[in-house]
């Protein structure tokens, strides 16, 4: 099954690069990039050093509600280009990630959510979505809860 790994839409990116307020009401924080372990959820690349980047509170769901978590993700402050949907993120640094299905009312699918190594995420993907509960995934840190990116079915 193709997958696509979908980054930030690039409206939302550029609501937050142009000064726009975050999931708590509030303006994006800049910091440099030491080069290492910020990855831009838009572009899906890590942040090179010296460069400048957001760090804002962010709620990847249309509206919220219980199962509409929210939480810390880094965008660069520079307009970037939106990642490539088709490959997988070489973003993706640690060892292992949270993996959890959603509905297509945007709920947590019980059941779906685990602890995965980043080399079994496509495979584990690929196994969720052929759910018939199972809309879309988050792809989110293991350590931190942070959300990285969302994965569906291509096409």
């Amino acid at each position: 099954m193709p997958l696509s790994y979908e980054a930030l839409p690039t409206e939302i990116a550029r609501h937050y690069q142009r000064g726009g307020a975050d999931a708590n009401g509030q303006s994006p924080e800049r910091a440099l990039s030491d080069g290492a372990g910020v990855p831009c959820r838009h572009c899906m690349k890590i942040v090179p050093a010296g460069q400048e980047y957001l760090i804002l509170s962010h709620r990847p769901f249309p509206a919220p509600q219980p199962y509409a978590e929210q939480g810390p993700i880094f965008v660069c402050a520079q307009e970037c280009k939106r990642g490539d949907t088709a490959a997988f993120p070489a973003f993706l640094l640690s060892d292992s990630y949270i993996l959890r299905g959603y509905s297509d009312t945007d709920r947590i699918v019980y059941g779906t959510g685990a602890v995965t190594a980043t080399t079994d995420i496509p495979d584990a993907a690929e196994t969720l979505l052929a759910r018939q509960d199972v809309a879309y995934l988050h792809v989110r840190s293991a350590q931190n809860n942070c959300y990285h990116l969302r994965i569906e079915k291509a096409g």
